[in-house]
């Protein structure tokens, strides 16, 4: 890989993902009710899960995204003329290689990602499909004050996966907020979104019948065990996903099988559980168009595609800065 073809910028202190993790367990598991954020499934165990859960028969927003993208990227292209691409949470960048391949070279990709390995492994492979292409990676928590190199404009900015649907509304606010702050005319954001749809659809894609998802929701639980030294013990809880129709989301959590009591000697800390207490570990919010579109517009966007599977399943959204 050639070192004019790729740079690797970290924004993050070496010691800031330890920080953070013990930080959001502390402050989690002394909540009521208890909860932890969901970025901590995706440690190099869970990052596998979570690939099994895409090629599920029940998690359908994957192949929808796809779906879109492969229908639409060209249309995107046009209706951004964008230089650089820009994706926060980039992970992979799987998807990305169809946006990539539409919008053609000379293109500067900026991937921006927490994992380090993540970003080179994405890039090399990236680089060897796409001559031409300059990747600048970004090892940076997209939440926390992203600061963005210069790179040709126009410039578009990627959030797929529906992964704003991970934040809560006050927090969707602040973040759409901060990327329209990094924007300027001509720029765009592009964003995924899983829909709302009947109620055993979406439980489904959120408890598969192989147990996958469990799986995939009880290593956080692992991950707290190897990194601060805890105690848990992933079949003391059961798997739990629920339908919350007044907040149009999906619950992920963790349900005591029993009383127990865990500690977590990095930070100190004793944790009680009462049989049947539950642990949040995720939110997935699901989206109407014009609740897209207003969230849009109070962060400073004009909502001006919006894209769906041939099912309607999944939308993306193409927003640029409002004049």
């Amino acid at each position: 890989m050639s070192p004019t073809a790729f740079t690797l910028t970290r924004t993050l202190p070496a010691d800031a993902t330890a920080a953070a993790l013990r930080a959001d367990v502390a402050d989690g598991l002394t909540h009521d009710p208890k909860r932890l954020p969901p970025k901590w499934f995706y440690d190099a165990h869970g990052s596998e899960l979570f690939e099994e859960i895409t090629r599920l028969p029940e998690y359908y927003p994957t192949r929808a995204e796809r779906e879109i993208l492969n229908s639409h990227a060209t249309g995107i292209a046009r209706a951004t003329g964008a230089r650089t691409l820009i994706e926060l949470g980039s992970g992979s960048s799987e998807k990305t290689r169809l946006l990539l391949s539409a919008l053609g070279a000379p293109l500067s990709y900026l991937p921006v990602d927490v994992s380090e390995s993540a970003l080179t492994g994405a890039a090399e492979a990236l680089i060897a499909d796409h001559p031409g292409l300059t990747v600048h990676a970004l090892v940076a928590d997209f939440q926390h004050g992203l600061a963005l190199p210069d790179t040709p404009g126009p410039r578009l900015v990627a959030f797929l996966g529906g992964t704003i649907g991970n934040l809560l509304p006050a927090e969707r606010a602040a973040f759409l907020a901060s990327v329209r702050s990094l924007l300027s005319p001509g720029d765009a954001l592009l964003l995924g979104t899983d829909v709302v749809k009947d109620e055993a659809t979406l439980v489904a894609a959120y408890d598969d019948a192989q147990g996958v998802t469990a799986a995939f929701n009880k290593n956080v639980l692992s991950v707290i065990d190897r990194e601060l030294g805890a105690d848990f013990d992933p079949a003391d809880f059961d798997h739990v996903a629920l339908w919350d129709p007044e907040q149009e989301w999906i619950e992920m959590r963790l349900r005591a099988r029993r009383e127990l009591t865990v500690k977590i000697p990095a930070l100190d800390l004793t944790v009680d559980f009462a049989e049947g207490e539950e642990l949040r570990t995720e939110i997935s919010a699901k989206f109407r168009q014009e609740g897209i579109r207003a969230e849009l517009a109070e962060a400073g966007f004009e909502l001006r595609h919006w894209w769906t599977d041939s099912a309607g399943r999944f939308a993306l959204s193409l927003a640029f800065p409002a004049t």
